[in-house]
């Protein structure tokens, strides 16, 4: 997993994002919205963070009930964070503090495939990027909150 050091843009990643999701979720009839958010800039390597996203969206894709994803934007400190909430999380709160684990599945995935690697590898990249990653869970509500260090 390398991480090259750089400098990009908050709109070059969401841009990324937004093209390779807008159509796909309008397919699946999933309601995908982004809301508004100042550009900076960020640390790291936008293809990796470009990689969190998407496996955090795939989640929520494959986990949710496929009504909605909505990605807003805070600021803390030096940080850009981006939340990424889908509607329909069945994962019980007790598991929510292992979705970071190596492996780990949690009781909700039923036939669903997948290694329990995704969200581990995602802690990695972001901590190699000088971010963090967390999760919570709240009444069918996945947030999946990933920080990002501004330039």
């Amino acid at each position: 997993m390398e991480v090259k050091e750089g400098e990009y843009y908050l709109s070059a990643l969401m841009n990324s994002i937004n093209e390779f999701y807008q159509d796909k979720l309008n397919l699946l009839k999933i309601d995908f919205q982004i809301e508004k958010y100042l550009d900076c800039l960020l640390n790291g390597d936008v293809d990796r963070a470009v990689q969190v996203l998407q496996n955090i969206i795939e989640n929520a894709i494959k986990y949710g009930d496929g009504h909605s994803i909505y990605i807003k934007f805070s600021e803390e400190e030096d940080c850009c964070l981006i939340t990424i909430k889908n509607t329909g999380c069945s994962l019980p709160d007790n598991e929510v503090p292992h979705i970071f684990e190596s492996f780990w599945r949690g009781s909700n995935v039923g036939e669903k495939n997948g290694s329990g690697l995704g969200l581990y590898i995602c802690r990695q990249l972001m901590k190699q990027m000088g971010g963090d990653i967390f999760g919570y869970s709240k009444n069918g509500i996945m947030e999946i909150t990933v920080v990002f260090c501004r330039a």
